[in-house]
């Protein structure tokens, strides 16, 4: 069966692999046959991945033309992150953009 194997080291950068791996393979196995774990310096045991972008353990089967995606961590968490946008919207005199009013008569 056919899956692609992807990891974005950095934003806008995605290394993909495509292989050819026997029915009844799973998402470690995957990873390993990918070589994507050397070629970025990843700890296997420390990687994340998933399918199709839900996270999975690495004993969950494949299935032909599944995507294995491997998760980088976050650099920071989200809510901060929206947080720092908004006090430097302030900051800076311009405000957050805000939802269009809802149209009259509907």
């Amino acid at each position: 069966m056919q899956i692609e194997v992807a990891y974005s080291p950095a934003p806008g950068q995605v290394d993909r692999v495509t292989l050819d791996l026997p029915a009844g393979a799973q998402l470690g196995q995957a990873l390993a046959a990918s070589g994507l774990l050397e070629r970025h310096g990843l700890e296997p045991a420390a990687v994340h991945a998933g399918i199709w972008g839900r996270p999975q353990s690495p004993d969950a089967p494949l299935q032909e033309g599944d995507r294995v995606e491997i998760y980088r961590p976050l650099a920071v968490d989200p809510k901060e992150a929206r947080r720092q946008r908004s006090r430097q919207g302030r900051s800076s005199g311009v405000l957050p953009r805000k939802r269009p009013a809802a149209a009259e008569g509907r």
